[in-house]
């Protein structure tokens, strides 16, 4: 608790606060560490889709679709969650519907495809709504000048989660292999071991945060659109703040290229180096001490340069990880191009985070932060179904399909640099 300083918060703001906003991020990080990096998402492709062809791009379509989903009603749900106060509420309905949905995919194995397919959809989707709607408290926790810091705690908290429930599975993965079970008797558990993880981890931000946002009569009282009406809405308001939206188009672009690293690195692992399970398990738990302690620390790195300068810099880290693991033909080298992945992730992450907070106008921190979900949402759509479309046309290339992902983050740092900081915090402010 000492790393909270009292200093770096607001007014009326407790440090026990921070750390239960932190533990969301602890406890949700199990989900996309097992789920969508490194357990299910290599035996949807091997077992559920048995091997097909089409199997990686049907996994792809699937993230792509929960992430459509999510990109049309986060906006309206944010609005909803601004004029009602009711951000915390509707939190806990999210977290409830991700961990149900969780401990289903224990239920089905081959021959159940289509099952599987509509668990992982609905999933993603209540775990996308929880990290939008945590992410909104931040700006009511900490200081402006602070963002980049309490940001970095979450994300760094979040990553050690992430170990936490990957050593977790891992163990029990490895005992049941010792007995010589198959991944259709222990993926199943290790999906009941995430359900319930995130489930226990998260109740420490229900008993400690506080719901700050006041409904708003007049909003209220207003008619609120739903689905597209909504998301044309708030659209419309976000272009009185220019430099918010041009974030947004950056984090479509260095996001899209994250979510191939979330959601194919195992893939990848097992497919052009021929990793086996337990060492992509380990190699995600590699990656997650990189993330936490790159989070962690570069987010007083971050506040001391600027988020912008500090995201750059990531961003150039991540072009550099993608061409290691393009011409990596061994596995050392891509441990290390691994190893830079993770520290860019969890620093990368944070800052688009902080900026977001810091280029959002408070009275509607929900409904902007379900602007940038809608960007990040976007880009889990890009991103995989790019790689996916990339291995199917060139016969599975999965080498130049994590090259072509480079782009993104080339195409991240331009747009990045045009966004007007100083003008950005002014608009936010007013």
């Amino acid at each position: 608790m000492a790393l909270f300083a009292q200093e770096l918060l607001n007014p009326g703001v407790r440090k026990r606060e921070v750390f239960g906003w932190s533990m969301y991020d602890f406890a949700n990080s199990g989900y996309t560490t097992v789920v969508l990096t490194a357990v299910y998402n290599a035996y949807f492709v091997g077992v559920i889709a048995k091997g097909q062809p089409s199997s990686t791009l049907l996994w792809t379509v699937l993230v792509a679709f929960s992430s459509f989903l999510v990109m049309v009603t986060m906006p309206g749900l944010g609005a909803w969650a601004d004029a009602h106060g009711a951000k915390r509420k509707l939190l806990g309905i999210c977290t409830l519907g991700c961990v149900l949905t969780t401990a289903a995919l224990a239920c089905f194995g081959p021959g159940q495809l289509w099952w599987a397919a509509a668990a992982v959809v609905l999933s993603n989707v209540f775990f996308s709504y929880g990290e939008s709607l945590i992410a909104a408290f931040l700006p009511e926790l900490a200081r402006r000048d602070a963002l980049g810091r309490v940001s970095g705690w979450g994300w760094a908290f979040g990553y050690l989660g992430g170990m936490l429930a990957l050593g977790l599975c891992l163990g029990y993965v490895l005992a049941a292999q010792s007995r010589g079970q198959s991944a259709e008797v222990f993926v199943p558990i290790a999906m009941l071991i995430t359900a319930a993880f995130y489930l226990l981890a998260a109740i420490p931000t229900f008993l400690l945060l506080r719901e700050r946002s006041d409904p708003c009569a007049t909003r209220r009282a207003a008619r609120m659109g739903s689905g597209l009406s909504q998301l044309w809405i708030s659209w419309r308001r976000a272009r009185a703040y220019p430099d918010f939206l041009r974030l947004l188009a950056c984090g479509t672009s260095y996001q899209a290229g994250i979510a191939v690293v979330i959601a194919l690195a195992a893939v990848y692992a097992e497919q052009a180096l021929g990793f086996s399970q337990s060492q992509t398990m380990t190699l995600v738990f590699l990656v997650n001490i990189a993330s936490a302690v790159g989070a962690f620390l570069f987010g007083y790195y971050e506040d001391r340069i600027g988020h912008q300068p500090a995201l750059a810099v990531t961003l150039v880290g991540w072009m550099l990880m993608t061409v290691l693991a393009f011409i990596a033909t061994s596995a050392w080298l891509f441990w290390i191009a691994a190893f830079i992945a993770g520290l860019c992730m969890g620093s990368s992450q944070s800052c688009g985070r902080a900026l977001a907070g810091a280029l959002a106008p408070h009275d509607r921190l929900a409904e902007f932060f379900g602007l940038w979900t809608f960007a990040t949402r976007l880009a889990a759509i890009i991103g995989p179904l790019t790689y996916g479309a990339v291995t199917a046309l060139t016969a599975g290339n999965h080498r130049l399909a994590i090259l072509a992902t480079g782009v993104f983050f080339v195409l991240g740092y331009w747009l990045l640099k045009r966004v007007d900081m100083t003008r950005g915090l002014a608009r936010a402010l007013v």
